[in-house]
């Protein structure tokens, strides 16, 4: 007999992978201005309607080796990568916090977060769509959730928004052209919303860090210009996530090191 607590672990992922499927199409239609409802699931290269029994998350992908049933174009692996993530993230917060408020909230806020980072990878912008609304629904998420007031969480919308915002002025200033855009603002200001002030400061250092190595790399192997544009949402997700995964837990001890 299956324990509670592996079936809620087994619905997790489920409905985890099934959100990421949704999540795929979120990716690939907002920044077109498509109707996420209409029409259905398709082949992105041929325009196949994808039948009920190919469309089940992650098996599907195996199951046709990652090519379409009808025109056998090869589909993209981000596709069950995006599933694999949301479905991993989902049963984490399920096994942190269990079948709670709290979990549906942060995993509402990690699914924004995804589709943020591939839309930014994609196409370099980060939809309004997503941070306008996000601010003020992470702001009166404070009233829900157990590890968040709302004097954090406007501090974190404050904080997390007026330091990118002073970057970016500054940068702007300085070189006379664009350095940061103003959706990397609003997101920071969106996690800081949901997460509190202590999640910006982590987010900075963790996107800083990894940002700079990542872009440091990728520049060398692609000998472009310093000056190529690099996506900067990914890295503030990736920092948002390591916050709200346990890295809250680093920004405590480091703070109380000074008391």
């Amino acid at each position: 007999m299956i324990s509670l607590s592996w079936f809620h672990n087994l619905v997790a992922l489920a409905f985890g992978s099934v959100m990421g499927s949704f999540l795929n199409v979120c990716i690939h239609r907002l920044p077109r201005g498509e109707s996420l409802v209409f029409p259905g699931s398709h082949c992105p290269l041929c325009g196949a309607r994808i039948r009920w029994y190919d469309n089940v998350p992650l098996l599907s992908y195996l199951i046709l080796r990652g090519r379409c049933r009808d025109c056998h174009g090869r589909i993209s692996p981000r596709y069950p990568l995006v599933e694999a993530i949301s479905a991993a993230l989902c049963l984490w917060l399920v096994i942190r916090h269990g079948a709670s408020v709290t979990t549906a909230v942060y995993y509402a806020l990690v699914c924004a977060l995804v589709v943020v980072a591939f839309i930014d990878l994609d196409h370099q912008i980060i939809p309004d769509l997503i941070t306008y609304p996000g601010i003020p629904l992470g702001v009166a998420a404070s009233f829900v959730l157990p590890d968040l007031t709302l004097k954090d969480s406007l501090l974190g919308v404050l904080l997390g928004g007026g330091i990118l915002l002073a970057v970016a002025l500054l940068f702007q200033w300085i070189r006379k052209k664009e350095g940061m855009g103003m959706g990397d603002v609003k997101l920071l200001a969106m996690i800081g919303a949901f997460l509190g002030w202590k999640a910006v400061v982590l987010t900075l250092l963790v996107s800083s860090f990894v940002g700079a190595v990542v872009g440091y790399a990728a520049l060398r192997l692609s000998g472009r210009g310093v000056g190529q544009p690099i996506p900067y949402g990914p890295f503030l997700v990736l920092g948002a996530l390591t916050h709200l995964l346990g890295g809250a837990r680093w920004v405590d001890w480091y703070l109380g090191m000074g008391g």
